[in-house]
């Protein structure tokens, strides 16, 4: 073993040795409750796509004197790589001196004329560079590939070191890995601190602050991106605002973000979404993922974009056997790290020396791997091997620009454990160089490794290739990281931040649902526990309370319309419940609505504090997981005789119960109080006003009050047995009921209550801006006041079928304002309709 190696298991000793599985499994659990995942193209975010991430457990360890040769070769090339895009888009001075084939630069999709002529703010066109780099087998390394469009990994690089450092603590210390975070800030603190073109004019204090607070956007393409986890990831550890593209808008040449209370500009968009998708207006006119107008606005100066887009043509890897050269002419070096050896069969006598020195060799595709080939069968790439030339020299000879061929070069192996024995697999390293905004780069300490998947050539996750954590090893001590950055603070802005969090009407939306798919799990778990706490394998019940039992389900949407019902067969219906609990069974289900709630959760991750996140992650596993084990026996069909743990199906309740109460905690305790966090709750109390009313109308329009089961279990259903029992000892009668469930102010499920504060959150909220000519309702305007609702002795009048009809028409109209409130709620801050909306009349 290399020294490195020998210390590391010399500090592990045979005790971790030997443990090395159960540090394997931790390393899973933790992925698992992390929620870490990586979606390959064509697969969905839903639970049967989403794919967990592929961590080893083993680092990949680079010695003090590697990383020295390696820091200083990646800091080289991303300085010429930025040179590069600046003379390509300038002067193009590399062209015309025939150092770049202009062939290989305007016939690649990765430049884009639009851009011709453009300065960056600050002068950097790029801000982030990774290089692919292999340590060859004789002990070099060589550079495979450069990353400039959007280069990704740096999220799940912290992500893996997170995880790791806390599984080897001890190693982790001992030999002074370096550590990530300093370049996360730096790149920050870079974004930042570029000066915009046009800044705005200091007339007020606002303004003044506006100019050392930039607005910082991530836009990422959504959810269905393979590295959307990152995504999120990245966005709250930068603490910057994750965005789509339908959340930002250009108007007069500048970026602004739809947010709860109008538009708000931005100033730094950190992009994530390939170049040629940014701007449908100049670019792909087919992208729906893209801001309209976003290349004018950057060409006014009125946005920095990073990485700017256009940089694609950089990635061909025909591009290495020019750089010796350009980096003597535009640096006026040698480089420092060679590349692997390439040939551009787009010029004549490159592509002669490569077929006449090669018998077999890769072949690479020269432009990106979306555009049509000539030619059917397979795509090329280092995936499919070593080709023999001979049989491809027809191809090439007819559209010699689409192929570069490289020369064989065998990547070193990496150790990972294969428990119980250690194997390996060939391995690539990703370092990320993060420019300083004064000129200079800073490379990150650690990158991003990836191991090939079994079997394969190429090193790439989307062919089942996995990832380990990189420590770069120091004889140092481990050095604190560097002063916060400092940033002058004017008037106002002075000591506190300029502006509140911006709230995106998209981040708000996804807000608004995760409170009401939340309180909507809620019930019905509540819902679920009693009715099979409840109800007995036999026919000896409370018709009564069967009946009621059936219609709540029904309503809730727990089982189908046409299901089997309680009082027919409570076997059948038990069975069928149990079944319908599972997420796969449809939208109105119990494991759906976690579903539900972990996508819009996702959508607002940067909001949630870690235990917060974990929590609605472990709620939706913890419970799919319990029920597989409970019903494992299950054909899972509603009304099959399926074979299903009682005992397990409700300890699986109640422990999601407790889950649900936690992540209710944290709504209220562990996020920032501002319009966001109130549209939450708003959420919530919609749901719940909706839930409780059901329930209440279903047991007053059945008159199944008068009934002392149905009384008890409305009780439940209304988590007011105890509150109940203590103001009303031994009595069950329904004016009791009403004042309890209905007036009573204090009570956190009264119905009355829940309006009352409902409309004091409604009115926390700021107006949105509204077209002249469509102002609207105030929203608390929506809902009627608690002083002109039905009061408690009309409430217990009964009509002459002995039923209460008054109690009974105030639910449905609790349930129907509920509705139309949403779809209000929707219309002014999500959509932005214009339409102006109309009151909900006051008297129910």
């Amino acid at each position: 073993m290399r020294e490195s190696w020998a210390r590391f298991f010399q500090i592990l000793g045979e005790e971790g040795i030997d443990g090395l599985d159960q540090q394997a499994a931790a390393m899973a659990r933790q992925i698992r409750d992390n929620g870490v995942t990586y979606n390959v193209y064509a697969d969905n975010t839903d639970k049967a796509g989403a794919r967990a991430w592929a961590l080893d457990l083993l680092p990949f360890l680079v010695s003090e004197e590697d990383w020295q040769r390696i820091e200083r070769g990646v800091a080289q090339r991303a300085e010429l790589a930025n040179a590069m895009v600046a003379d390509i888009y300038g002067p193009q001075a590399l062209l015309s001196k025939g150092l770049l084939p202009a062939g290989l630069v305007f016939g690649h999709p990765g430049y884009l004329r639009p851009l011709k002529g453009y300065q960056p703010p600050g002068g950097n066109f790029l801000h982030i560079v990774a290089v692919d780099l292999a340590h060859t087998l004789e002990g070099g390394w060589t550079v495979m590939a450069h990353r400039t469009d959007t280069p990704s990994g740096m999220g799940y690089a912290l992500e893996n070191r997170l995880i790791i450092s806390s599984l080897f603590a001890d190693a982790f210390r001992e030999l002074r890995v370096r550590r990530l975070p300093a370049a996360f800030s730096q790149l920050v603190a870079t974004l930042a601190q570029q000066p915009a073109a046009q800044p705005p004019a200091p007339e007020s204090e606002d303004n003044a602050a506006a100019t050392v607070s930039k607005h910082i956007v991530l836009l990422t393409p959504g959810p269905y991106n393979e590295t959307y986890f990152e995504h999120t990831f990245l966005a709250r550890y930068l603490g910057i605002t994750l965005v789509e593209g339908k959340d930002l808008t250009v108007r007069n040449d500048v970026v602004y973000l739809k947010t709860l209370a109008g538009l708000e500009r931005v100033d730094v968009v950190l992009r994530r979404l390939d170049d040629a998708y940014c701007d449908p207006v100049e670019l792909r006119q087919d992208s729906t993922l893209g801001v309209p107008g976003l290349l004018q606005a950057m060409r006014a100066g009125n946005v920095l974009v990073s990485n700017a887009p256009g940089s694609g043509f950089l990635e061909t890897p025909a591009i290495h056997g020019f750089l010796p050269a350009i980096s003597r002419a535009l640096l006026g070096e040698e480089l420092l790290l060679p590349g692997v050896p390439s040939w551009w069969c787009g010029e004549a006598t490159a592509r002669a020396e490569a077929l006449g020195e090669f018998t077999e060799a890769f072949l690479m595709p020269t432009y990106p791997r979306g555009m049509a080939q000539p030619w059917e069968g397979p795509r090329l790439g280092m995936e499919r091997g070593l080709q023999r030339l001979a049989d491809w020299r027809e191809r090439i000879e007819q559209v010699p620009d689409l192929f570069t061929i490289q020369a064989d070069l065998p990547l070193s192996h990496a150790p990972r454990w294969e428990g119980p024995h250690i194997g390996s697999r060939a391995a690539m390293l990703r370092v990320y160089a993060i420019a300083d905004g004064q000129g200079g780069w800073q490379v990150m300490p650690g990158g991003f490794t990836r191991l090939a998947g079994e079997g394969q050539p190429a090193v790439s996750m989307q062919l089942g290739g996995s990832s380990v954590d990189t420590w770069v090893l120091s004889s140092q001590p481990a050095q604190p990281g560097g002063a916060p950055s400092q940033f002058p603070m004017a008037g106002a802005a002075r000591g506190r931040a300029a502006k509140p969090l911006a709230v995106s009407s998209r981040a708000a939306e996804n807000l608004f649902w995760a409170g009401r798919y939340a309180e909507r799990a809620e019930n019905n778990v509540r819902l679920c526990r009693l009715v099979l706490g409840s109800i007995e394998s036999s026919d000896d019940r409370d018709d009564s309370a069967l009946d009621v039992i059936g219609e709540l389900v029904l309503a809730c949407g727990l089982l189908p319309t046409g299901a089997p019902q309680p009082r027919a067969s409570l076997r059948v219906f038990e069975r069928s419940l149990v079944s319908a609990l599972a997420e796969s069974t449809g939208w109105t289900s119990v494991g759906q609505n976690l579903a539900s709630h972990v996508h819009a959760a996702t959508e607002i991750r940067n909001r949630l504090s870690n235990d917060h996140w974990r929590t609605i992650l472990a709620a939706r596993n913890d419970f799919g997981d319990a029920m597989e084990a409970a019903c494992a026996g299950s054909p899972g069909s509603a009304g099959d005789a399926g074979i299903y743990d009682r005992p397990r199906v409700l300890a699986a309740l109640d422990h999601l119960s407790m889950q649900l109460a936690a992540i209710s905690g944290a709504q209220g305790d562990r996020m920032i109080r501002d319009e966001a966090w109130r549209l939450l709750f708003i959420g919530r109390h919609i749901e719940r006003v909706a839930t409780l009313s059901t329930f209440l109308r279903v047991f007053a329009h059945n008159g199944a009050l008068l009934h002392r089961t149905c009384f008890d279990l409305l009780l439940h259903l209304f988590d007011s047995t105890l509150t109940f029992r203590a103001l009303y000892p031994g009595r069950s009668d329904v004016p009791a009921l009403v004042d309890q469930l209905v007036i009573e102010p204090t009570n956190p499920r009264g119905l009355y209550g829940l309006l009352a504060r409902l409309r004091v959150k409604l009115g926390q909220i700021s107006p949105p801006a509204s077209p002249a000519g469509t102002g609207r309702v105030p929203l608390p305007q929506w809902l009627p006041t608690v002083e002109t609702l039905p009061d408690w002795e009309t409430l217990c009048q009964r009509g002459a079928d002995g039923k209460y009809t008054n109690l009974v028409r105030l639910c449905e109209q609790l349930t129907d304002m509920m509705v139309q409130l949403s779809d209000e709620i929707s219309a002014r801050y999500f959509s932005h309709a214009g339409m102006a909306g109309t009151r909900v009349g006051a008297q129910p």
